[in-house]
């Protein structure tokens, strides 16, 4: 009995461990709407690398994660869903952080070209269906983290 529980715990401790360290570093993200501020906590994906695999291959995403794009300057945007098995919403917002485009439960693997309405510095990628639970809508303002 003792054994298993110490191999238990041997085992517990390694995987925790490996999870540690291969964590993404997540910074607080806010928006801010007219009724109250969210908080998430995000990966920034500055380098094209970054923003190119975006979340792509990731098989959970949790209900107050995501990633933040930053384009470096507002142009027009396009994102799509390829090998990203997760429903995201996307947030697209100006160089002040002001919310313009929300797609919303974006489909899970599509070859669909999702855009912003307007020029795009930032794209945020949250779990599908949270802009709806938490209120959030076009016109509301990301908090962007310091750099």
């Amino acid at each position: 009995m003792q054994n298993r529980l110490v191999t238990f715990f041997l085992f517990f401790f390694i995987v925790l461990l490996n999870t540690l360290l291969n964590a993404e570093t997540l910074v607080p993200l806010q928006i801010r709407s007219a009724e109250q501020i969210h908080t998430f906590h995000v990966e920034i994906a500055r380098e094209q690398s970054d923003r190119a695999n975006g979340l792509m291959f990731r098989q959970s995403l949790g209900f107050y994660q995501g990633m933040l794009f930053d384009f470096g300057a507002e142009q027009h945007v396009t994102m799509w869903m390829r090998n990203t098995s997760i429903s995201l919403d996307m947030l697209f917002a100006d160089e002040e952080g002001l919310i313009h485009t929300i797609a919303t439960r974006t489909e899970p693997f599509s070859d669909k070209i999702i855009r912003g309405r307007k020029p795009t510095r930032y794209v945020l990628e949250i779990k599908g269906g949270r802009t709806n639970l938490a209120g959030i809508k076009p016109g509301d303002k990301l908090i962007i983290p310091a750099k």
